[in-house]
């Protein structure tokens, strides 16, 4: 199966200066993949570079069998949806239904058509109550969530999204899982910036760790979330699941709240 994201030695400097170094990675359809790391590992970067608003100072990023740096960020639009950390950078439109419509628009995708990739994506957030508001009319969170179906109303083959949990809370949280976690199931590919790792144990499967540029870990992430010492080396901290399948040495170290509770009611019975 053809990757849907592919990195290949990149590297990539801002005046001269490193901020990744020798990344090479693929992601496959359907793949949900946690990027994390300290701040200032080069994690935005490396979405950027995804994006086209970055080009690598050496080796090769490809979307499918698109180099980025021979396009431009409109034409790689067609197969990323994306999500900036700071979502007030992706709204401008005068309703929310308006921006969500605004990038299938663009890729000229028929109206139509628009239409009903702006309704799922809005109802799939909880936001179909706000279509007609104004998204600065909107708290915080929930230009966030705006945002968000903008990027899952494109429909594309790789999503890339920073922060997408940030300032969330549990019910928006839990959406905006089921939201993901259903495009993956479609095929869609997911690469998540996150500091959230409860919600990384959650809805992805795979991380990949950013260290001063360089990948330091390219695994499941059930393995990272109970391995203590490295979470420890790379300024991480375990989500209490996680800390607790450890600490009971639960069969196969699980992280997720479903298969902890069955992992300690096994344990119970027994």
């Amino acid at each position: 199966m053809s990757a849907v994201l592919g990195f290949e030695d990149v590297a990539f400097a801002y005046a001269g200066r490193p901020a990744l170094s020798g990344v090479s990675f693929a992601v496959a359809p359907g793949e949900r993949v946690a990027l994390v790391g300290r701040n200032g590992a080069g994690k935005s970067t490396l979405l950027r570079l995804v994006t086209g608003l970055l080009h690598p100072t050496s080796g090769v990023v490809r979307v499918g069998d698109w180099d980025t740096a021979r396009r431009r960020p409109d034409e790689l639009a067609h197969r990323v949806g994306s999500l900036f950390q700071h979502a007030d950078q992706q709204l401008f439109a005068r309703t929310v239904a308006d921006d969500v419509a605004f990038g299938p628009r663009v890729t000229g995708i028929a109206a139509p058509e628009v239409a009903a990739r702006v309704e799922r994506a809005l109802e799939s957030l909880g936001l179909s109550d706000v279509a007609g508001e104004h998204p600065y009319d909107l708290p915080p969170p929930w230009r966030k969530l705006a945002a968000l179906a903008g990027a899952l109303a494109l429909e594309s083959a790789l999503l890339v999204l920073d922060e997408p949990t940030a300032g969330l809370d549990r019910r928006a949280r839990d959406r905006v899982a089921a939201a993901l976690a259903t495009r993956a199931e479609r095929g869609a590919a997911l690469l998540v910036v996150t500091h959230d790792l409860g919600f990384a144990a959650e809805t992805l499967d795979r991380a990949l760790v950013l260290e001063r540029g360089r990948l330091a870990w390219d695994a499941p992430i059930a393995g990272l979330l109970t391995d203590a010492e490295r979470l420890e080396g790379l300024g991480l901290v375990a989500p209490p699941l996680a800390r607790l399948s450890h600490a009971l040495a639960l069969p196969g170290r699980p992280v997720r709240e479903r298969e902890v509770a069955r992992a300690l009611a096994e344990r119970c019975r027994a």
